[in-house]
Formats: structure tokens, sequence, C-alpha cells
């Protein structure tokens, strides 16, 4: 952009006009005066410069106005329980408490992989529903927070595990599950509200790249508080993991308040044939079985649908039990913990590259890019022994996670009717959290039946494999044109 206009040689004609010829005050004064304004067009123009340079940055990066860097920081806030909770810190922890109560630990790991899969399943019951109700009475914001404070009191809960209570535990785990991953639905049906078809991608990449970062950031304090606890004045291992988890509820709480603040709730919509006085729940119902009808329609979102819900079983399996495999193998807990937190790091640079590439390259080819990074590292998974392997590995992860996930969430946000956002975001929350259910039920059925996961590695290239294919039969400009038909056929009726 030329900013030329600022410059200080672009002064107005005031600056420069001459003196009077009196002796007075005005003419030994005029020369700092001038001085003084010149400084001052300096001045003023180097600040519209580097506001100017800072707003194109924040534009490339999908981040330039305040409701998409509200929306973003919802990607701080439930990083904290996907890190620190979900992926780090407590499935070594709630190992360590079952087993301590006598279960055997191949006994515990599959425990903790089929809690998992029962926390998916039952999202993927509730979503579909309460989208619909979501947009029926245009309350996402008021599901979030419903979910939000779910989600924290669960995290806030798991301070008082111990080992004589680890079903309890798990039983909260799956509650806390069930709260982040269903705010998600809604977190992810604003998407439309907040950014143009134009710069969806850059900023659903954006909310992964901020996210990473936060996460990451509480994740390292965690860990820098669990493995020295005596430095900040922490009795023991156990109450600093546990102090971990009331980290997590503040850190979830406070970053949930600006998206909650900030991004306007879209309007509220009854379809044809709705009236206010017919029951919630049959509406809500009646819109599900219409969703079905129109995703024949829109076939294309249908079928991302189905791609994403194959090949991100892998990928989520792969978030979900990371730790549980590493710990099989034997690798040393610090070394693990060090990997997940440069995944995080190593997160930031790549979702915000992926968001740019995707701009380049089309959405549909960078995703099909993380699917081959993610097939090579599951055949190297499968061979890994050592935690130089294992960090290896990690960095890996972090180059192409967040952007399968991500830019998957955008596409399908091109691909629907902004007005069905609710629900079809609900149909999407399943489809991603089914991702997970039937990769960590084969880990867990491998567990019991072989004491080890090793072979279920090589199944997660069938996934995404087959996801791959699935993706490549989109039609990414046909779904777009059709929901902008839909889109314009929306605000037809509402101005008749």
């Amino acid at each position: 952009m030329s900013v030329s206009f600022l410059q200080p040689t672009r002064q107005p004609p005031a600056v420069v006009l001459e003196q009077e010829p009196d002796d007075g005050p005005r003419q030994r004064n005029w020369p700092k005066t001038r001085g003084k304004w010149a400084h001052a067009g300096h001045s003023i123009g180097s600040d519209c410069c580097r506001l100017v340079a800072v707003t194109n940055l924040l534009g490339r990066l999908g981040l330039e106005r305040r409701e998409q860097r509200a929306w973003a920081l919802y990607d701080v806030a439930n990083s904290a329980w996907m890190t620190t909770v979900m992926t780090a810190v407590f499935p070594y922890f709630f190992v360590a408490l079952a087993t301590t109560a006598g279960l055997a630990d191949a006994t515990a790991r599959s425990r903790f992989a089929f809690a998992t899969a029962i926390s998916v399943i039952l999202v993927g019951l509730s979503g579909p529903v309460l989208g619909a109700i979501a947009d029926l009475r245009g309350s996402k914001k008021r599901f979030l927070a419903v979910f939000v404070a779910i989600g924290v009191a669960s995290a806030a809960a798991l301070y008082w595990a111990t080992p004589e209570r680890w079903a309890t535990a798990l039983s909260v785990f799956v509650i806390g599950n069930v709260a982040v991953t269903s705010s998600l639905a809604f977190y992810n049906a604003l998407l439309p509200a907040v950014a143009r078809p134009d710069e969806i991608d850059r900023v659903s990449m954006a909310g992964f790249g901020v996210g990473y970062l936060g996460g990451g950031l509480l994740l390292a304090a965690n860990l820098a508080m669990i493995s020295a606890p005596q430095r900040f004045g922490i009795p023991d291992e156990g109450t600093a993991v546990r102090l971990s988890f009331v980290s997590v509820a503040v850190w979830w709480a406070l970053f949930s308040l600006p998206v909650l603040r900030h991004v306007t709730e879209p309007a509220a919509r009854l379809e044809p044939g709705e009236s206010a006085s017919q029951g919630l729940l049959r509406v809500a119902l009646g819109r599900l079985g219409e969703t079905f009808r129109e995703l024949r329609h829109h076939k294309d979102a249908g079928l991302l649908l189905l791609a994403f819900l194959v090949y991100n079983d892998a990928v989520n399996t792969i978030i979900k039990m990371g730790v549980i495999y590493g710990g099989e193998i034997g690798l040393p807990v610090p070394q693990m913990m060090v990997t997940l937190v440069v995944i995080q790091l190593v997160g930031v640079p790549f979702a915000f590259a992926f968001g740019l590439l995707a701009d380049r390259i089309g959405t549909k080819r960078a995703i099909l890019i993380t699917l081959v990074v993610y097939s090579g590292i599951s055949l190297y998974a499968f061979a890994l022994r050592t935690a130089t392997q294992f960090l290896v590995m990690g960095i890996l992860v972090g180059t192409v996670q967040g952007a399968a996930q991500a830019l998957a969430r955008s596409l399908f946000a091109t691909l629907i009717p902004q007005h069905k956002a609710g629900e079809m975001f609900g149909f999407f929350g399943v489809f991603d959290r089914f991702g997970g259910a039937f990769g960590t039920i084969i880990f867990g059925a491998t567990l019991a039946t072989l004491g080890t996961s090793r072979p279920a590695i090589l199944s997660l290239i069938v996934f995404f494999a087959l996801g791959a294919f699935l993706l490549s039969k989109v039609d990414v400009e046909r779904g777009r044109r059709l929901a902008r038909e839909a889109n314009a056929a929306t605000r037809s009726e509402a101005r008749t």
C-alpha cells in the first residue's frame, strides 16, 4: 500500500508562510514554531505509517477487526483444556491414580481410551439437536456460555482427584470433554458472522494459531510448576498437578469473555411453515430432518463432512492417545511433556502459514497436503522407539495439526447457508468429535487384547487415505455457488 501522502514533505502550505517584516515577538518565535510543526508532521506521519502497517498485518493474519480477535481468543480459552488436561497432564495423571488404586497399567490405559470414546459419542448424540435449537432461538452465545461454565467447573473439580476417586475423576473428565467439544460447535457456528468468504480461511487459521500460542504458554507454565513444585511454594508434584487443573479453569473462564461480549449473535429466524407456538424440540427435530434433506442438495458440504469424519478420526486419535502411546513404549514423561509444548509452539507459525497458503492454492489442496504429511507421520510413529524420535514426530505433527482441522472448518462454512450455521455446525461438531471415537476404540481394544497399541498406529494410514479420496471428490466452486444462492434466497424472503 502506498503511504506517500503521510510523509512530512507534504505538509500544509501554512507551514511555509513568509515572515512578516516587523521585529515583534511573532517574528522572533517563528522559526521555533515552524520546527515544532515539522516535527509534529513527521511524528504523525510515522505513527500513521505504523498504524497502516499493523492493520495490514492483522488483516493478512485474519485478526483485523475487534470481533475477529474476540472470536479467535476462544481458541486460546479452550486450548487450556485441550493441552493441559486432555492431551498432556490428565492421561498420565489418571494412569498413575488408577494403577495406585490397583488397576493393571494396560487396563488403566484402555479405560482412559474407552472414556474418551464415550465423551465423543455423547456429544455426537446431542450436538445437532442443540445446534438446531440455537439457530431457532438465536442463542449460540448462550449455549456457548453454558458449556463454558460446565467445562470450567469440571476442570476445577479435578483438583480433588485421588486414587480412591479414580472413577469419579474419569467421569469428571468425560463431562469436561463433552463441555469443551459441545462449546466448539457454537463457537464454530459464529465464524460466518465475523468473517467474509474471502477471509474466512485466514480467520479460522488465526484462531488455531493464537490457540496454539495460548495453550502452549499455559502448558509450559504448568509443566514448570509440576517438575519443580517447591520453587513455586507447592509441597509436592501431585498438588502441582491438581493446581494445573485449577489454572485451566481460570484461563478458560477469562479468555471466554471476549467472544461473549464482542461477537454479535446472528439473528434468530423461523423457516417457512414454522411458528413460535410450536414446541421448541418439535421444531428443532423438524429442522434436523430438513437439514438432512438440504445436505443432499448441498452435497459438497455433505461429502466434506464425510471426508472430515474419516481423516479427523486419525487426527484426533493422535492428539488424544499420543501420551498414552509414548508411556506404553517406555518414554520418559518429562521428554514427552516437552514435546507437547514444542507441538504448540511449532503450530503457531504454521497455522498462519497454512491460512496464507490456502489463499494461494485453494483450501482443498492445502488440506490434502496435511493428509499426506500425516500419513508419513503414522509410518514414522509405528517405528518410534526413542524420546528424540518422539520429539521429531511432535514437530511434524505441529506443522499440520491445526491446518487439517481449521481449514476444514472454514471450507465447510463457505459451503452452507448462513442462516443454518448453528445446526450445520452441530453436524460438523458430531463429525469432528466422532472423529477419534473409532481410533480410540481401536487403541483401547488393541491394548486390552494384545497389551500394546503399536499395531493400531498403522490403521491410521487407512483413515488418512480414505479421507483424502473423499475430499478429492468435493467440488468447492459448485458448493459455494449453491450456498450463495441459498443465502440470496433467504435475504429475498426476509425483505418480502
